[in-house]
């Protein structure tokens, strides 16, 4: 049976006057490029990307509900990324007028964007702890916790039942690489070897975690192995002089 809901019908008035349609591979918009409109993912994933010279680094993996392009929500303001659609997707696109007007008169939008800004805030901070780190096998570990927290967290909220302490995410190699700083070969390898000690299982794009205070235990036992490294080159340069 369909809903019909209040909520879905706002959703329906929405997408039929602000809906934008791309197909898989199309790019939304290109970095440099003048900033016009800002835009709320419905369906499908959009990936943002920066070019810096000839490497080209992922930023973030845009997912349904999740706000990007926000800064033509500043006037003159031009892109800072490069935005890819990586399926078929619907967007909202709104203007800077537009989106003060749809702010002002649609509460679930408005909560939503919030919402947002909140996470956002908080994922900058995680990232940041990320890559302080120096070992990339202890940045892939520690991104997964926090991925696998928040799914936790979200699914308590939502009232789900604990599957035996096993957490399931859907995270591919290309949005782990964004977070942690890494290329997408070095997260693919590191990921094989977390799978093959069996600290995580993997099922197409889905990232299994059974046990998440194993993983804490692997990052601890990781911080000791890079103190140590660190100790050794300490005292190796102490010689060197």
């Amino acid at each position: 049976m369909t809903d019909t809901g209040p909520a879905n019908e706002a959703q329906a008035r929405l997408i039929s006057r602000y809906g934008r349609r791309f197909s898989a591979g199309t790019v939304l918009f290109r970095d440099g490029e003048p900033a016009t409109e800002a835009f709320l993912l419905q369906d499908g994933r959009v990936r943002l990307l920066k070019q810096a010279g000839r490497m080209e680094r992922s930023l973030r993996v845009v997912r349904p509900g999740d706000l990007f392009g926000e800064s033509a929500l500043l006037r003159g303001a031009a892109r800072s990324s490069t935005a890819v659609a990586l399926d078929d997707v619907v967007t909202l696109a709104f203007d800077h007028a537009t989106f003060e007007q749809v702010l002002a008169t649609s509460p679930e939008v408005a909560g939503r964007v919030l919402n947002q800004l909140i996470r956002r805030m908080r994922d900058a901070e995680d990232q940041i702890e990320i890559l302080m780190l120096r070992d990339g096998q202890s940045k892939v570990v520690v991104a997964l916790m926090k991925f696998a927290q928040q799914e936790q967290l979200a699914n308590h909220a939502e009232g789900l039942r604990d599957s035996g302490g096993q957490i399931s995410l859907t995270l591919s190699p290309l949005e782990l690489s964004a977070q942690v700083g890494l290329d997408v070969d070095t997260v693919k390898r590191i990921v094989a070897q977390l799978r093959e000690s069996g600290h995580i299982r993997i099922q197409d794009e889905r990232v299994e975690v059974p046990n998440l205070d194993s993983l804490r235990d692997l990052y601890s036992l990781l911080g000791i192995k890079d103190q140590l490294r660190g100790q050794a080159q300490g005292a190796a340069r102490a010689r060197a002089r």
